[in-house]
């Protein structure tokens, strides 16, 4: 069920009605954003229902074990079973295939003949994130960051929460759970903001992603061997993937705000970036946290040294790429962002003199951001890549200086498209603000959400694309 389905309208607003009704009611809305939820995710592929009920079935039983637990070897224990347990059921479904066919190409390198064969898995939608936000919380637990919760329903809500579950933001328990444990009250201001981030999202996602999706498919499922034409391609990819996957998250957010919540931000304004480090901080930042927290801090972090800090951040985003896909082009893509990460990090400099670093001369600013620009786009390259021969293939035709005759209308097209996302996103860079449009008079506020449903109204798709995200 995708967001900018008619099916998920109906069911949305089939749902908020139930959940106004039961109001006063905190154990009943829970169940009901439940059953909702399990629906909501069933609709794909109603088998791995099972499979989401058991991740939160595990991680519940395992934060209980690892409060209780008499020893640090128990809890010990119990937490390394919760790892396991998610980290096995991801390998499984996302990666079984991928290292048995990398197995297979390597024995045929060494002269080895081995007979391939694939379990032909079917990957569930979501499970790379709902495998991370459960496990988040029994790490949380045995770090004595939270206590356990004794609330089986509330923690069936935190881990399946419809309008994330299935390409977040990935949320954390000591945020977003005590939030299932306490009365919803929705204000004027929740609604304001949430039909503002709706709009916004599905802008985002029906008019500039999925018209960028063209363009795109015809460097990179085409046989164009232009620099100009590859370069631009890339561009477009850029744009797209931030409308459709930052789209998906406000609208996520939008409708969390319709039910009380307050999911947070994924997305800052990312291509602002002056740095490979800033732009980790403004891009899927509920990722980007994630890894830091769980994985580079576990590491070691900065905690041993500038080149053991290089070491950790390069495994940190390897793991990073191999998260978004089972291929080496995501493997390379997240060793691209690692190397940039590595080589700019500087020797144990304070805040401070980062804060300072940042607020240079605007000719080092601009230099720092096309520099940043130009490096995020190259891995951009690489992630849309269909494999890594394509991705060097294309790499070479950057070379290529020819000028293909359909490229007037391919910086038209993009322009159209990409212009009004620009121009709100300079509103809010203004104002300083990420919801400044929702926060405007109401008559210019009616007016930009009037074009906004317009546009989405025009643009609309009989058979909905999916979000990119889904696939991983």
């Amino acid at each position: 069920m995708l967001f900018n389905s008619s099916v998920f309208l109906q069911f949305f607003a089939a749902f908020l009605l139930l959940y106004h009704l039961c109001r006063s009611r905190l154990a009943a809305r829970n169940a009901l954003i439940v059953a909702a939820s399990y629906v909501f995710y069933g609709w794909w592929d109603y088998r791995f229902v099972a499979l989401l009920f058991l991740t939160s079935l595990l991680d519940y039983t395992v934060g209980l074990r690892v409060e209780a637990a008499a020893t640090p070897g128990r809890r010990r224990a119990w937490a390394a079973l919760s790892v396991a347990g998610n980290l096995g059921v991801l390998a499984f479904f996302k990666y079984c295939n991928f290292f048995m066919d990398s197995l297979i190409a390597l024995l045929h390198e060494l002269g080895f003949q081995a007979n391939p064969w694939s379990l032909n898995v079917i990957l569930p939608v979501g499970i790379s994130f709902y495998t991370f936000q459960s496990m988040s919380y029994t790490i949380d637990v045995y770090r004595r960051q939270i206590p356990a919760t004794r609330d089986l329903l509330s923690f069936l809500a935190y881990v399946s929460f419809f309008p994330q579950l299935v390409a977040g933001p990935i949320e954390r328990a000591r945020r977003l759970l005590p939030q299932f444990q306490s009365e919803r009250v929705i204000t004027p201001t929740h609604l304001r903001e949430g039909l503002w981030l709706i709009l916004w999202g599905l802008f985002k996602k029906v008019v500039v992603a999925d018209n960028m999706a063209p363009l795109v498919e015809m460097v990179y499922e085409g046989t164009v061997a232009s620099g100009p034409a590859v370069a631009l391609g890339t561009l477009a990819f850029a744009i797209q993937i931030y409308g459709d996957f930052s789209g998906y998250s406000d609208i996520a957010r939008g409708l969390a705000r319709w039910l009380g919540f307050d999911l947070m931000v994924n997305f800052n304004l990312p291509y602002l970036a002056q740095s490979p480090r800033e732009f980790w901080r403004r891009w899927h930042i509920s990722l980007s946290t994630w890894l830091r927290d769980y994985l580079y801090i576990s590491l070691g972090g900065n905690r041993r040294g500038l080149w053991r800090t290089r070491w950790n951040l390069m495994v940190t985003m390897l793991l990073g790429g191999l998260w978004h896909g089972a291929a080496w082009h995501f493997v390379w893509w997240g060793a691209w962002h690692g190397l940039g990460l590595a080589l700019t990090r500087g020797r144990s400099a304070s805040s401070a003199q980062e804060a300072q670093a940042e607020a240079g001369s605007l000719l080092r600013r601009l230099l720092g951001w096309a520099a940043t620009f130009l490096f995020v786009l190259y891995g951009w390259l690489l992630f849309r890549a269909e494999s890594m021969e394509q991705a060097i293939a294309l790499t070479r035709h950057l070379a290529n200086p020819a000028v293909p005759v359909w490229i007037g209308s391919y910086l038209w097209a993009l322009a159209a498209f990409a212009a009004p996302l620009l121009l709100i996103q300079c509103w809010q860079i203004r104002a300083g603000d990420l919801l400044a449009p929702a926060k405007a008079s109401p008559w210019a506020r009616g007016l930009l959400q009037g074009v906004l449903l317009l546009l989405i109204v025009t643009f609309w798709q009989k058979h909905a694309a999916p979000f990119i995200y889904f696939q991983f």
